[in-house]
């Protein structure tokens, strides 16, 4: 079955060209020029992913972001004209799973939103436990002391990502290389706001933090047994 993709953006051209290579793509594909039918749209229905630009007519990308994942963990590609750094670390704030900027190539935002998918839809059989914190891959959810956290797909596989290699020190080029499937600049802040949502979904005191720890000059490691 094809994967059914929900695109929000007001650039009716675009969307269009968009949506047809999607669809060429072997994807299913609703298009809403506005956040009013973009919000319908997912009442109404189940979508395997979101692209979703930040300036629509009638909303802020940002908040109709913050307002979906409150009760949606679907997969978000934020689109946006605008390459400032702070809105994509807001935007990742927020429960974004990627972000691209325009103008773009139509074959990389389908590399993103392929890897996205990937991401939700792997599975591993094994689940994983430190202490309080329960890592169900095959369900892929999370329980801290009995209970679920939220996080979004990226979220998840970062922390399965550190929590398979527990103890070991990962650079920020290695876990974005995994988790994502490509290589990415080590200044790409978006693993650190990443990490500092995942401190505060398990617990982990983002200022002495004892699970998710920081290694100055290097990247992370996830402590196997908390000091």
């Amino acid at each position: 079955m094809s994967k059914q993709l929900l695109l929000i953006d007001d650039d009716e051209r675009l969307t269009a060209m968009l949506a047809e290579y999607l669809r060429l793509q072997g994807f299913a594909v609703e298009v809403a020029h506005d956040g009013k039918r973009g919000l319908a749209a997912l009442a109404s229905r189940s979508f395997d992913a979101l692209i979703l630009d930040l300036m629509l007519p009638d909303a802020d990308g940002l908040d109709l972001c913050r307002q979906i994942r409150q009760t949606n963990p679907l997969p978000i590609l934020m689109l946006t004209a605008r390459g400032d750094v702070t809105d994509r670390i807001v935007g990742l704030e927020l429960g974004a799973d990627d972000y691209l900027a325009k103008p773009f190539d139509a074959r990389e935002l389908l590399a993103r939103l392929r890897a996205i998918l990937r991401r939700k839809n792997s599975a591993d059989s094994s689940s994983l436990t430190f202490g309080k914190i329960e890592i169900d891959a095959d369900a892929r959810s999370v329980m801290v002391a009995g209970q679920t956290c939220s996080i979004t797909s990226y979220q998840f596989d970062l922390l399965l990502c550190l929590a398979r290699h527990a103890g070991k020190v990962l650079s920020r080029e290695q876990i974005l290389d995994q988790v994502r499937g490509e290589t990415l600049e080590a200044f790409d802040r978006s693993i650190d706001v990443h990490i500092s949502k995942l401190r505060a979904a398990i617990g982990d005191d983002s200022k002495a933090p004892k699970r998710i720890i920081t290694v100055r000059g290097v990247g992370y490691v996830f402590a196997k047994t908390e000091d």
